[in-house]
């Protein structure tokens, strides 16, 4: 008796003899163009760089075949789009990908017109780009459904090894191959099975007839017999063995906005994809389709409007489900809290103008790890239900919930559903393996008797192709596997509530920790630092807009739609998590670096129209300082003009002064006081020191001691600053993972090549320290402000070297069970040791400006300007400058850098010991403008007070209705704030982040709670 791995192995053997037969006859069409050069088949391209033409005046389908089995063949050697026009003007146009190769006809004359690149999905080049076939087929229609039934009956018997129905399946297929009959005369048999792997792999593989004859009718009758009795014996099977489950399934294809391949090249795809799939909506009307990126939609808008208008027309209808309500599929890490509101505002806004509604799901299959802030912005969005698949991905713990509510830092909570499919992706098949382990792995199916399963090819985009939807058609009556009908998104998740309404459902509470992909903290560090300035200078440039406008300027507010748009796209989660390769790169730090000239250009203006208001307009040279945060600052201060008093520096002038700046006002500053001796900053020899605190260098270049004078405390416990470089070798995922093992191959970097006095006082004092680590080189401006505890690390490096991560370490002289990291508009706090296996995989971190550890009373916060790779362990801080893998860039972060990142050393909480405040200057400094004025000024533009909070925005109202200002709650607190406009302006209405009203101003906040307020008013 032969096992069951016996009998499945010789019925697979029977299934490829009898896929040999599947198509009647094939026809090759001749008279091929490439770009404006004849082209035969087989033959190789002339040209691969760039996007190539391949055309076909006239193609036929030979007399006598029915167009309705008949298909066009085309593999060009690469992916395309392919346009099929007919005489009556009728086309058709679809994706051409390894996947999508076989196309309806809707003629029997057709022209083609193909745009292809030299690429495979992935983006991987094409060596050898080959016309490897243009042809017309005719798919035999019968031999086709029998073989794809009888696949199917043998993937589900292997699916479900084990169960009775596998046996019983095995029967079924066995029978229903008895029952067919293949022609064996020798020349006719050779024809069909020659391109099998066993014929072609022997010495000299034989030739074949370019036309093989079709199956005799004879045995065309076999064939058709033989499906008779497979779909009786299947249905006998399935009364004894039902369906076992239920899968909602959608069709997808998730395109990453750039990765393996530059931006243009998506464009292509998503045109390519979503052509396809308008086509294959219209041949199946039980096909739903779900895409979610706003961008991508405006692109085809923009390239293909009469595309669009189908996609729109599918939406209409309901069977195009636009979900995800961001501009992108962002990354969820690394974005501030203002910048997820806008990925929300501007994606929601277009999909309510474009597509008629807003969206109610949130959509992010693809991210590295999940903001503890998403649930309350998500819900202020109109969007309570969430959809990821990549918490599967988790390397070291299974995370233990498929459906599940998640709770955020204020409390606000998402229902979120995934699913864990066999081969660990969202993109799916509806193989009876998939199925069936997508279902075996459904966890909450106690809870509710159904799973989402998204159906398509993607990354690279692709979706469904013909033979899924045949596939899922074909296993309707089949036993033992789940039941698959498509649904959408929104619908499923409507049953999902409606369960977690009579049923508990679990919780998590706090941030989604991807134990994955740390690296991707750290990869590709200018773009990073261009990413924190563009985030800081469109809001201040806002921020200035609105601050004028409450002074009374007449200003029109400044268009930063493109500038937020450049900011958005690049927050897409391949592109600011450093996962791309160089050429996405080369475009982001130009666009970013648009995106601030354009906020630049706006602050400048909105400054130069506040000035006069502020100071007079007219007198001595002075210079207008505006603090666009809600923290008070002291007067700390760059200048690009000598001002009396100030300090020269290396490209300009540096200030301090008494005064403090309270947050949202202005102030003309004539010139500025030599700092009083016990608060002046002085450099000396090996060291730095001001009223506040002192600090001693070593020999190697790290912080020897810092003593804090008003403490009477060290700061460190042992030396600080030491600057690390590890051997950078992930076993996978190069540019995305840091591997756990990173710390057992490291140096420090030894004896600096120069110490100097860079700038001896009495504002600021610093240090220069340079040294070289084999091919690169790392300078740092060692500084320190008068009246200030903040020790500043200005960061210049040219790195020359591969696969290395390098580190700035901090063993502090503080004990505490848990550290504080901000994120999006909050902190959330992790444990300083590692006694479970979830904080052992913790041992890389997000944070956003600082990261601090305190113990009762004091603290020590470590602050950046545009880096967000952390580690923290017992009493060890550290930040991740640099690292630079070689996949998928071999060149990344080649080059220079510039950054900041600085040591605080604080009395009290973090918060109460200016933290937040330090962390805002460093990221944001005072604006400041040159001006003329008949004497100081001092303006307080908008008073807020009461509870500590954050500041969000300050911005016009998309509906042109008075300014939007967004506070946020940052520590965890309770209490009231105070909002008093300027005279004549009033706190209007509350409203919702899509800036919808939502009731009366209420000023008390929650911990963590974010508000949103219309200001409304004459200006005075």
């Amino acid at each position: 008796m032969p096992t069951f791995e016996q009998r499945l192995q010789r019925l697979e053997l029977r299934l490829a003899e009898l896929g040999a037969w599947r198509d009647r006859a094939v026809q090759n069409l001749e008279g091929w163009t490439f770009d404006e050069g004849p082209m035969a088949i087989g033959d190789r391209w002339p040209s691969e760089e760039g996007v190539r033409r391949l055309s076909l005046a006239e193609g036929a389908v030979p007399d006598g075949w029915p167009l309705a089995e008949t298909r066009l063949e085309l593999i060009p050697g690469g992916e395309g789009m392919l346009r099929l026009r007919y005489a009556d003007g009728a086309n058709d146009a679809y994706g051409i990908t390894p996947w999508h190769q076989r196309f309806h006809l809707q003629s029997g004359t057709f022209s083609i017109e193909a745009e292809v690149v030299a690429r495979r999905p992935f983006g991987q080049p094409s060596r050898n780009p080959t016309l490897e076939s243009g042809r017309v087929v005719w798919e035999d229609p019968l031999i086709t459904p029998l073989y794809r039934r009888l696949r199917l009956a043998l993937e589900a018997a292997k699916a479900l090894e084990g169960k009775d129905v596998a046996e019983l399946l095995l029967d079924a297929a066995d029978a229903a191959f008895r029952l067919t009959r293949l022609p064996t005369a020798s020349r006719e048999y050779i024809d069909r099975v020659a391109p099998s792997p066993m014929l072609q792999d022997i010495w000299s593989p034989p030739a074949i007839r370019a036309h093989p004859e079709p199956l005799p009718d004879a045995d065309r009758e076999h064939a058709q017999a033989a499906l008779d009795r497979l779909a009786t014996d299947l249905a006998r099977i399935r009364r004894d063995h039902p369906a076992e489950g239920r899968l909602a399934v959608e069709g997808h294809a998730h395109i990453d906005l750039a990765w393996l391949w530059p931006l243009d090249e998506t464009y292509r795809k998503a045109q390519r994809t979503f052509s396809t799939a308008v086509s294959y909506l219209d041949r199946y009307p039980e096909m739903i389709f779900q895409q979610s990126t706003a961008e991508l939609y405006q692109e085809i808008k923009d390239r293909d409007p009469k595309l669009f208008e189908r996609i729109r027309e599918h939406v209409a209808s309901g069977r195009w489900e636009p979900q995800g309500g961001m501009w992108v599929e962002s990354d969820q890490n690394m974005p501030a809290g203002e910048s997820l509101v806008r990925q929300l505002l501007t994606g929601q806004l277009w999909f309510e103008r474009e597509f008629g509604a807003r969206n109610t799901v949130g959509w992010l299959p693809d991210c590295f790890g999940f903001t503890p802030g998403m649930p309350q912005l998500y819900r202020s969005a109109g969007i309570e239900s969430f959809f990821t698949a990549k918490l599967t991905w988790n390397e070291t713990n299974r995370f233990p919930h498929d459906l599940w509510w998640w709770e955020g830092l204020d409390g606000s909570r998402v229902l979120v559903h995934s699913f864990t499919h066999p081969r660990g992706n969202y993109n799916g098949d509806p193989s009876p393996e998939s199925t069936t382990g997508v279902w075996n792995r459904c966890r909450s199916r106690r809870i509710h008797p159904e799973s989402l399963f998204t159906l398509g090819y993607g990354d690279g985009g692709g979706g469904m192709n013909e033979d899924m939807l045949l596939d899922m058609r074909a296993m309707a009556d089949f036993p033992g596997l789940p039941t698959l009908e498509f649904g959408r998104a929104d619908a499923l998740f409507q049953r999902l509530h409606r369960t977690a309404a009579e049923r508990e459902v679990p919780v998590w509470v706090g941030e989604m920790y991807l134990e994955l992909h740390r690296g991707t903290l750290t990869t590709q560090g200018r773009l990073k630092r261009l990413h924190r300035r563009a985030e800081r200078d469109l809001v201040a440039a806002e921020t200035t807009y609105g601050l004028a406008r409450l002074r009374g300027v007449d200003l029109a507010a400044p268009d930063l739609s493109r500038a937020w748009r450049l900011l958005l796209r690049n927050e897409f989660h391949d592109i600011i998590p450093g996962s791309s390769i160089a050429e996405v790169y080369e475009r982001a730090e130009r666009e970013l670096s648009e995106a601030i000239e354009i906020a630049g250009r706006a602050m400048d203006a909105n400054l130069d129209a506040l000035a006069p208001a502020v100071g007079g307009g007219a007198g001595q040279e002075a210079a207008l300082l505006v603090n666009p945060d809600l923290s008070t600052r002291p007067l700390r201060v760059r200048l690009d003009q000598a001002l009396p008093g100030a300090q020269p520096v290396e490209g300009g002038f540096v200030a301090t002064g008494v005064e403090a700046l309270e947050g949202l006002s202005a102030h003309i500053l004539l010139g500025a006081e030599v700092p009083p001796a016990d608060s002046a900053a002085r450099a000396f020899e090996g060291g730095l020191e001001n009223g506040r605190v002192r600090l001693d260098l070593a020999d190697d270049g790290s912080i020897a001691s810092i003593h804090d004078k008003r403490a009477g405390r060290p700061v460190l416990d042992g030396h600080g600053n030491q600057l690390w470089a590890y051997v950078d070798k992930p076993r996978s995922w190069d540019a995305w993972d840091v591997d756990m093992e990173y710390p057992n191959e490291g140096e420090q970097l030894g004896r600096p090549e120069s110490v100097e006095i860079l700038e001896p006082g009495p504002h600021r004092a610093a240090l220069r320290v340079r040294w070289r680590y084999h091919s690169s080189t790392i300078t740092q401006d060692i500084r320190l402000w008068a009246g200030s505890a903040r020790i500043e690390f200005a960061t210049h490096i040219d790195w020359r070297d591969r696969r290395v991560l390098l580190k700035a370490r901090f063993p502090l002289a503080v004990r505490s069970p848990r550290a504080t990291f901000e994120t999006a508009f909050g902190v959330t706090e992790r444990p300083t040791h590692r006694n479970t296996s979830y904080e052992q995989a913790r041992f890389e971190v997000a944070g956003h400006r600082f990261a601090d550890l305190s113990e009762p009373g004091y603290g020590v916060a470590l602050l950046n300007n545009g880096r967000y790779g952390h580690h923290i362990l017992g009493n060890e801080l550290g930040l991740s400058l640099l690292r630079s893998p070689i996949y998928p860039d071999p060149m990344a972060d080649e080059g220079e850098h510039d950054f900041v990142y600085a040591l605080l050393p604080h009395l009290g909480t973090w918060l109460e010991g200016g933290v937040l405040m330090e962390a805002e200057d460093l990221n944001r400094p005072l604006l400041a403008r040159p001006c003329h004025a008949a004497g100081g000024a001092h303006e307080r533009l908008l008073d807020i007070g009461g509870q500590p909070l954050g500041l969000g925005a300050l911005k016009a109202a998309e509906n042109g209705d008075g300014l939007i200002l967004r506070l946020y709650e940052p520590q965890g607190g309770r209490g009231s704030a105070e909002v008093r406009p300027p005279e004549g302006w009033s706190l209007a209405e509350e409203l919702n982040i899509l800036e919808d009203p939502a009731g009366a101003p209420d000023l008390e906040f929650a911990p963590f709670q974010v508000r949103t307020y219309r200001l409304r008013g004459e200006e005075r």
